[in-house]
């Protein structure tokens, strides 16, 4: 049995999977997927799991160099901004770049996975771009 807390098995794959540079998206429950992209469905219902909950397991096994937000989150200013402003503040999510919403939907074509949650709130989406460990 795995020691750290991510006991999803097709989540822990595909962060496993990895290669320095790739994007894993973590995404509200209303965020379009593109075709050929590997969804990995977490919601069940309004809220659950939220966007935090995920982003924090998913942190506990992902070495993550930058992210990526829409614009749009600031000026909507969703409850998990305060968490992600403060993640990146740490240093916790690495190098920050804001892109239009439209821009995080097309560079979500480029993703190896998204993560889709069941959280309600406009614009609670991250790219998450892998680093390394060494």
């Amino acid at each position: 049995m795995k020691k750290t807390p991510l006991l999803n098995i097709a989540l822990s794959r595909a962060i496993a999977s990895l290669g320095h540079g790739d994007i894993l998206m973590i995404v509200d429950a209303g965020m379009p997927v593109p075709a050929g992209v590997e969804l990995i469905d977490l919601a069940l219902t309004h809220g659950v799991p939220d966007f935090l909950s995920v982003l924090n397991v998913v942190l506990t096994e992902m070495q993550v160099e930058s992210h990526v937000l829409a614009e749009e989150m600031l000026s909507k200013q969703p409850p998990a901004l305060a968490t992600v402003s403060s993640l990146h503040a740490s240093g916790g999510l690495g190098e920050q770049r804001l892109v239009s919403h439209d821009a995080l939907k097309q560079l979500s074509r480029g993703a190896r996975a998204i993560i889709r949650t069941g959280e309600c709130q406009p614009y609670t989406n991250i790219a998450l771009v892998a680093g390394v460990v060494f």
